[in-house]
């Protein structure tokens, strides 16, 4: 075998693994300074178990964030209700004339399991965001209503039949946040490393 036939499959073993390595950093790179490629289920709205059309339930029937979403005021999680709630209205609302979604929720309840929500906003795991402080700060220091404390972070939630990530949350738009609102504990800056990063 020649020199030469002995050296293509090195360059096109080269080639492959440079064209790795690029596609590799383009995504590392889009991803640190952006929201990552919309492959892979990355920057769109996932699909949920059911459908949760949120302009109807917040914009036309005027439920609070806090309604569904209960521990938002109180912890770290926002939380979602269990069955059990969705059927706290729907068992009244509507009745016939009920969409179908409702029959699914009343499934889920025949069979006793929960519905799995698909994770909208997601963060690192090494990072650590609790509710309660920021809905506090927006509402009792800013002056907002929770709904308009929530739509800092998560958009105009009350306009989107799906709900979608709609902010990078990445680093830096936390401590512009941060920055920009002059957040400050009684003995600390509020961009110390150790208060998210714990």
């Amino acid at each position: 075998m020649s020199l030469k036939m002995k050296l293509i499959p090195l360059a096109l073993g080269g080639l492959l693994t440079t064209a790795v390595l690029v596609l590799v950093a383009i995504f590392v790179l889009r991803a640190w300074w952006n929201t990552p490629f919309e492959v892979f289920g990355f920057g769109e709205a996932p699909e949920q178990p059911i459908a949760f059309p949120h302009n109807q339930h917040v914009q036309i029937d005027g439920i609070s964030c806090a309604f569904c979403h209960r521990n938002v005021t109180e912890g770290d999680a926002a939380t979602i209700l269990p069955v059990e709630g969705c059927l706290f209205c729907h068992a009244t609302i509507q009745g016939d004339q009920a969409p179908p979604e409702v029959a699914k929720v009343v499934a889920y309840f025949n069979e006793n399991r929960p519905i799995d929500w698909k994770k909208v906003h997601r963060l690192p795991d090494h990072v650590q965001f609790a509710h309660e402080p920021h809905i506090r700060f927006l509402t009792q220091v800013q002056g907002l209503s929770i709904e308009q404390s929530c739509s800092t972070c998560h958009g105009n939630v009350r306009e989107m039949v799906e709900v979608e990530q709609v902010r990078s949350l990445k680093m830096g738009d936390c401590v512009d946040c941060h920055r920009n609102n002059q957040v400050f504990t009684e003995n600390k800056d509020i961009t110390d490393c150790t208060t998210c990063h714990y």
